[in-house]
C-alpha cells in the first residue's frame, strides 16, 4: 500500500499496513479501542502490525516518546480487535478506530505508561471523537470487547486521566471494603442483577444468575478497566457500587461534540 496523507494532523510518520479492507456499508465509525502492543519493542510491534500475511494491523500506533504513526487510514477498516463484540456488535473492526499503544504489557514486565504517550493518545483521541462523534463512553479498551481473550491496555492505563480531558467515560472507583462477595460457582438474583448491569453498560455477558467463567472474565475484565486497584474477578461491593455509578453516568448514545481546546496538562 502506498503512502496516504494521515487523517489527524498529530501524525508524524505514515507506515502503511496492508492488513485492512472494507468498513461494512452504513455503519459509523463510533468506537475508540485502545490496545498495548504487548510485544518486546516498537520495531517489533510495528512490523507485526505492517507485513502482510500477519491478519493484524491498527490505525494508529502512539510511541513511548509521544510520537504517532499511522498505518491504516480511518475510512478502513483495521484488524484490531478480532473476535469481539460491544452493546450487541460483533464486527467491532467495521465500526471503530484501533490505537495501539507501545507497551510492552503483562508477559513482559508491564511497565508504566509513559506521561508524554498518554498525552498524545488524549490529543489523538480527542480529534478522532471531534471528526467521527465518538461518545465519550466509546472509547474502550481491547479487553472490554475481547474479555476472554484479552489483558489490554490493563490495570496500569491511566483511564482517569483521559476521563478528566474528555476521553472516556470513569467514575472514581468506589473504596475496597469488606463485606459480601459475589463469585465463581455463585447463583442467585444478586448475581443475575449485576450481569445485567453489566450487560447494559455493554460488556457481553451471559444473563442467567449463575456465576460462571465468562461471567468471572467479564468482571476481570471490567476491574481491569473501572476498578483497577484489585483485578480478581471477584465482584466485591466495591464492584458492583463502581458498576452503578457508572450506569447511573453513562451518557445516551447521541455523542455531544468536543470543543477543540486543547486537553490539560498531566501532572
Amino acid at each position: 500500500m502506498l503512502k496516504f496523507m494521515p487523517d489527524s494532523s498529530v501524525v508524524s510518520d505514515v507506515i502503511p499496513s496492508p492488513n485492512h479492507g472494507e468498513r461494512r456499508p452504513g455503519v459509523p465509525t463510533d468506537i475508540i479501542i485502545l490496545h498495548y502492543t504487548g510485544m518486546t519493542d516498537t520495531e517489533a510491534a510495528l512490523k507485526q502490525l505492517c507485513t502482510a500475511g500477519t491478519e493484524v494491523s491498527a490505525h494508529y500506533v502512539v510511541l513511548e516518546d509521544g510520537r504517532v504513526v499511522q498505518c491504516v487510514p480511518e475510512a478502513r477498516r483495521a484488524w484490531h480487535a478480532g473476535q469481539s463484540w460491544w452493546a450487541g456488535e460483533e464486527d467491532v473492526n467495521s465500526r471503530s478506530i484501533g490505537i495501539e499503544i507501545v507497551n510492552r504489557g503483562h508477559d513482559w514486565g508491564y511497565p508504566e505508561f509513559p506521561l508524554r504517550q498518554i498525552a498524545a493518545v488524549i490529543t489523538l483521541c480527542r480529534g478522532i471523537m471531534i471528526r467521527r462523534r465518538v461518545p465519550a463512553h466509546r472509547v474502550l479498551a481491547h479487553s472490554d470487547v475481547a474479555p476472554g481473550r484479552k489483558k489490554d491496555p490493563g490495570e496500569k492505563f491511566p483511564w482517569r486521566a483521559l476521563a478528566a480531558s474528555g476521553v472516556g467515560h470513569f467514575e472514581e472507583p468506589a473504596p475496597v471494603v469488606r463485606g459480601e462477595t459475589l463469585m465463581l460457582g455463585g447463583n442467585g438474583n444478586a448475581i443475575l442483577s449485576m450481569q445485567q448491569s453489566l450487560a447494559a453498560y455493554g460488556y457481553k455477558v451471559p444473563v442467567t444468575g449463575q456465576f460462571d467463567a465468562a461471567t468471572m472474565e467479564v468482571v476481570t475484565a471490567f476491574q481491569r478497566h473501572f476498578r483497577p486497584e484489585r483485578v480478581d474477578g471477584v465482584a466485591d461491593q466495591s464492584t458492583l457500587a463502581t458498576l452503578e455509578s457508572l450506569l447511573a453516568s453513562k451518557p445516551k448514545d447521541s455523542p455531544q461534540p468536543l470543543t477543540s481546546t486543547p486537553p490539560p496538562a498531566i501532572a
